[in-house]
């Protein structure tokens, strides 16, 4: 399944080669070696009465599950990722009018989830130290740092947070 997402990163950003690294301040992630940090990765998150095969999965149902029920139907079980990108957008009409006030709080919840059911993710958090995560993302400003370098970071903001509530429960 790694082997296959990293197939569709370098299809969709080929040229976007240095879209993950490490150095003594800051994690950026947007596949491999942080992988358990993408909403892509193969780990399955449990929600809403359903089984996810990924976290993107979960936050692109959430989307779509009041205003078209089929298509979130169809997201839910979408063979991958991709696929449930390509429904995402093929589908983006149905999007609610007010999915700008509540997407984070929804990626929040998922994230969340997909933490506290896999344990090689809340590994991965952990290992990232007390470092900024970034969502390395070369197209997304919204959830990451898009073309420019300069986005809002919402997931990497998302990931630091739950880091946060980890490691210092109140």
């Amino acid at each position: 399944n790694m082997v296959l997402a990293w197939y569709y990163v370098r299809q969709m950003y080929p040229d976007s080669p240095n879209l993950n690294y490490e150095d003594d301040t800051t994690v950026a992630f947007f596949s491999l070696p942080f992988e358990a940090l993408n909403n892509w990765s193969a780990h399955r998150v449990k929600l809403w009465g359903k089984e996810f095969q990924t976290a993107e999965a979960a936050y692109q149902f959430a989307k779509f599950r009041e205003t078209a029920p089929t298509v979130a139907k169809q997201i839910a079980n979408a063979p991958s990722p991709y696929a449930v990108f390509q429904i995402s957008r093929a589908n983006r009409h149905y999007t609610p009018n007010d999915w700008d006030e509540h997407k984070i709080e929804v990626m929040t919840e998922v994230v969340r989830a997909k933490l506290m059911q896999n344990k090689d993710v809340w590994e991965r958090l952990l290992a990232t130290s007390k470092k900024l995560i970034v969502e390395n993302s070369p197209v997304d400003d919204f959830w990451g740092l898009g073309p420019d370098q300069k986005g809002q970071n919402h997931l990497g903001n998302i990931w630091m947070q739950l880091r946060g509530e980890i490691t210092n429960p109140s």
